[in-house]
């Protein structure tokens, strides 16, 4: 989107990252999903951050801390999101195709590749790939990619020598090694997606004067 200058369709921009941050979401409920090890004290540190705010941690948590009201609390929310994040597609795909992509001078002309069949077709071939790869991995990868001590039933009296979480968070792992304040890594991390929104609002014309010169 950035390559192409993406941020000239805003709702097209807004709705794709309000997807991003339901599957970042999502993604560390199933997490926790487990509720090994790894699972209990990572919802532990999460938790632990959102403590600035009691009554959120109190709703989240059924609790002051993660027991067995949250893994239910968890599970229904790990329902329910992907069908709000599936809405929120729809809604993306509908701002797509109302403005077009990949037009970084914005202008209207008739010379337009058809979704049907040209995109239609590319679309297909991409998700069967990606559902191939997600059966394959569901199927034969979740112990081989699963951390060790995840696969260790949960013990609250003893804490595993290195939380780390899975790869797709480690950026934000490195925000909230970074800063010593929870409260104020958490504002940062937040930060840093607010930046992504705030990108919507941007003009930059270096993306048109690139694509004019090639």
């Amino acid at each position: 989107g950035l390559n192409y200058s993406y941020l000239y369709l805003p709702l097209s921009w807004i709705s794709g990252l309000v997807i991003f941050a339901l599957f970042i979401v999502t993604a560390f409920i199933g997490y926790v999903l487990p509720w090994g090890q790894m699972s209990y004290w990572g919802a532990t540190v999460i938790t632990n951050l959102l403590s600035s705010i009691p009554l959120l941690v109190v709703w989240l948590c059924g609790g002051y801390t993660v027991s067995d009201p949250t893994i239910k609390r968890f599970f229904v929310l790990h329902f329910i999101l992907p069908f709000v994040a599936l809405c929120i597609v729809f809604i993306h795909i509908f701002f797509l195709h109302l403005h077009g992509s990949t037009n970084p001078l914005g202008y209207d002309t008739a010379f337009k590749i058809p979704f049907y069949p040209n995109l239609l077709t590319l679309d297909v071939k991409g998700f069967n790939n990606i559902f191939i790869l997600f059966i394959i991995q569901s199927l034969f990868g979740i112990i081989p990619l699963s951390h060790p001590d995840n696969a260790i039933m949960v013990n609250t009296y003893v804490t595993p020598i290195q939380i780390v979480p899975e790869w797709y968070f480690l950026p934000f792992y490195a925000i909230l090694k970074t800063i010593p304040s929870k409260t104020a890594g958490l504002l940062i991390v937040l930060g840093s997606l607010q930046l992504l929104f705030l990108l919507a609002e941007q003009r930059s014309l270096t993306t048109i004067i690139q694509f004019k010169m090639t």
